[in-house]
Order: C-alpha cells, then structure tokens, then sequence
C-alpha cells in the first residue's frame, strides 16, 4: 500500500530556511501531481506549492519567491525547500499526492513547522 512520510520540519527562526521531503513508499499510478498544504492553528488547511507531471509548478501568493517545489523521481520524493521563513508560516505541512483513481489522493502524516525568535 501507498505510504508517505514527510519530514525536515522544526524550529528556526524568522528569515532561516527548512527544507521539507516527503518520500513515497510503494508505486503511485498515473500521478497527476504532487503538493504540499499547511494547517496553522485555528485555519484551515490550504495549498502552498504544487508540481504537475508534466512539470508545471503554482505556489500560493503568501510563498512566491520564498518557497519552491521539486521532485526527485529517482527517490521518489518532493521537496519544499522553504527560504525567508516568516512567524506566519508556522504550521503543520503536508504532502499529498494527487491521482485520478483515487478521490483523497494520498496523504502524508504531516510534519510542524515553527517559526519564531
């Protein structure tokens, strides 16, 4: 069965950087994309980065040239490498997998990001 684990969450202080993976355990078939979202206290959870496929890439607004997305097929694992990181990114992230076969996709386990002095 499909698993996935992120990981590379913690503490640093505002202006540091972290970067985040998520490793895929088991074969995805016909993946459409891969993500990250973030659940702050008392929000709701939201999109922070997405990858196609085929390549193309969106960020939420609050991230653009701050945070980036990629992917390492050969590992199968997604990154987020997070830079200029601000009180108001603190959350907990998650990485999720999107496919047509499966209406939830596939979800990671989530890992806390803090970001204060």
């Amino acid at each position: 069965q499909v698993q996935l684990v992120a990981s590379g969450g913690g503490l640093v202080q505002p202006g540091g950087s972290l970067r985040l993976s998520c490793a895929v355990a088991g074969n995805i078939f016909s993946l459409n994309a891969m993500g990250w979202y973030r659940q702050a206290p008392g929000k709701q959870r939201e999109l922070v980065a997405a990858i196609r496929s085929g390549g193309s890439i969106n960020y939420a607004d609050s991230v653009k040239g701050r945070f980036t997305i990629s992917r390492d097929n050969a590992k199968n694992t997604v990154y987020l490498q997070m830079n200029s990181l601000k009180p108001e990114d603190t959350a907990v992230y998650y990485c999720n997998a999107e496919v047509p076969y499966r209406r939830e996709g596939y979800w990671g386990q989530g890992t806390q990001v803090t970001v204060s002095s």
